[in-house]
């Protein structure tokens, strides 16, 4: 996909052995296969594979030992077949595999699409007049995915309706027991507020679990989502989770994975968080209010997230080279988070 980096790093696998796999499988395949890995940082490692005759895409499993239901390559291929027939522009997938004597772990191919994707919200590589538009896009992604009857695609088992918020804030509690490094009163707070302010309602939507500009690929010059990318954490959720998770920029600072906190929006040609709201109820997304408890948790997420990868480099076995940067920031988040409680 057009606008990730790419690396000459040489595969963990046998590239001929996936050449040879691809071409008895995949109709009009012939001649040599070029590899190039995909940047990027993301957690299942990505490759481009090139035929004179089809450009495409594989995501496998990373190496090693994994916990049971971490990279899942098998629910992101599932989402994005389900979701092929319907308004939320995916890659048309092409194949799955889990035999593991080809490239080592499961993995699936995807056709390769053409386009641009945005690793900050500020995006600075859009002139300011025209950066709403692209927000105006994302939204009405967002409220597309949501609109989708996911038990009609296909997916009623694809998580558990209901007590969304009840089972993650318990869920990321438990994480957090389990990757901690240091002590941090801002967490303790949350972990005691959360439980006891979870909003009345419930509803369950598909939820991509990282819906943020970096997962989305725009077309090569229009402000229009040609792809919602990384289904790796999708599940049924409540929808205010990916809301909120879209927002968290708003409440973050430019060295916090670019945010946008105390830059003058009108400026930069920015939404503010409630009119990038509006845009998504406009487009039929979800009647029930964004709340500072929907912000807090996706904060303390994101937290528990940065800690988990502090805890990989603490102990050697982080992806990232950057992972001790990387997980120092789990304190800023949380503090961000402890803020919209008090």
């Amino acid at each position: 996909m057009a606008s990730h980096s790419t690396s000459d790093t040489v595969p963990e696998f046998d590239a001929e052995r996936l050449a040879i796999y691809l071409r008895d499988r995949i109709p009009g395949l012939s001649g040599p296969m070029r590899l190039a890995r995909i940047g990027g940082g993301q957690s299942n490692p990505t490759f481009y594979v090139d035929f004179e005759q089809r450009a495409m895409v594989l995501r496998k499993q990373p190496p090693g030992d994994l916990l049971p239901s971490a990279h899942a390559v098998d629910r992101e291929y599932r989402a994005l077949r389900a979701l092929a027939n319907t308004e939320v522009p995916v890659p048309n997938t092409v194949l799955y595999c889990d035999d593991r004597s080809v490239v080592g772990t499961p993995f699936y191919v995807m056709d390769k699409l053409e386009g641009r994707v945005f690793a900050h919200y500020t995006l600075p590589e859009i002139a300011p007049a025209e950066r709403r538009a692209y927000y105006v896009a994302m939204a009405e992604t967002l409220a597309r995915l949501h609109a989708v009857d996911w038990a009609a695609a296909g997916l009623g088992d694809f998580g558990r309706p209901g007590n969304f918020f009840q089972r993650q804030v318990a869920r990321w509690t438990r994480q957090w027991e389990a990757s901690r490094t240091r002590d941090d009163a801002n967490i303790d707070r949350l972990i005691a507020w959360l439980p006891a302010h979870i909003p009345q309602g419930d509803s369950t939507t598909i939820a991509h679990g990282d819906f943020r500009f970096g997962n989305l690929m725009f077309h090569p010059t229009e402000p229009r989502v040609v792809a919602l990318l990384d289904w790796e954490l999708s599940t049924l959720g409540h929808p205010l989770a990916d809301v909120a998770y879209s927002c968290m920029a708003w409440h973050t600072g430019v060295d916090e994975f670019g945010g946008m906190r105390g830059l003058d929006l009108v400026a930069e040609g920015i939404p503010t968080q409630e009119e990038y709201v509006a845009h998504y109820l406009r487009a039929g997304g979800h009647r029930e209010p964004v709340t500072n408890f929907h912000l807090a948790f996706s904060l303390f997420r994101f937290a528990v997230i940065l800690e988990g990868i502090a805890a990989r480099a603490r102990s050697g076995s982080a992806a990232a080279h950057d992972a001790q940067q990387v997980g120092a920031q789990a304190a800023g988040f949380a503090r961000r988070a402890a803020a919209l409680i008090d």
